[in-house]
């Protein structure tokens, strides 16, 4: 296989407010259901209509993975929702990139205090297989990913001075 394409999926992790919200919806939107088969109320049931869509609607923003490809010094980057919808996140050219590095790393020192907009397209925190990875991005973007010894491997072959793996 050509080693110009990479392709990694990351699943977001929940918080624990994001857990709490989608069981609150859920036990709220079924208790109100109960209350309205008991009393065959017309408006408490538009009601647990509405509340079935949103709670169909947090469980869409609630369910997040992110695929990274790369390909011809190109990393794009796709939101998924609940596996259903793609949506094209970030266009990232391995050119325009400042540095690559795990987000722990000392490397990343210098670019700490810049005032930059954070983008984060990452489970939050290290996975088995996959470290954090930050890439600061035009002077103007810092991008957080989890990315696996493969994939980075393939961007350094690339921009060799410009990804560091310690």
């Amino acid at each position: 296989m050509n080693d110009s394409y990479k392709e990694l999926m990351v699943k977001k992790e929940r918080s624990f407010l994001q857990q709490l919200l989608r069981i609150a919806c859920i036990v709220f939107t079924v208790l109100l259901g109960m209350v309205t088969l008991l009393t065959g109320n017309i408006i408490l049931f538009i009601v647990v209509v509405v509340l079935g869509v949103l709670d169909y609607l947090i469980f869409q923003w609630t369910d997040i993975e992110y695929e990274y490809l790369y390909l011809d010094k190109e990393i794009s980057v796709d939101k998924i929702l609940a596996k259903t919808r793609r949506k094209k996140a970030a266009k990232i050219e391995v050119d325009k990139i400042e540095i690559l590095a795990p987000e722990s790393s000392h490397q990343l020192d210098s670019y700490r205090n810049r005032q930059v907009k954070t983008m984060d397209y990452s489970a939050g925190h290290d996975l088995p297989g996959q470290k954090l990875y930050a890439a600061y991005y035009e002077g103007s973007q810092r991008f957080l990913f989890n990315l696996d010894d493969d994939f980075v491997k393939t961007v350094k072959s690339v921009a060799p001075r410009k990804v560091f793996v310690e």
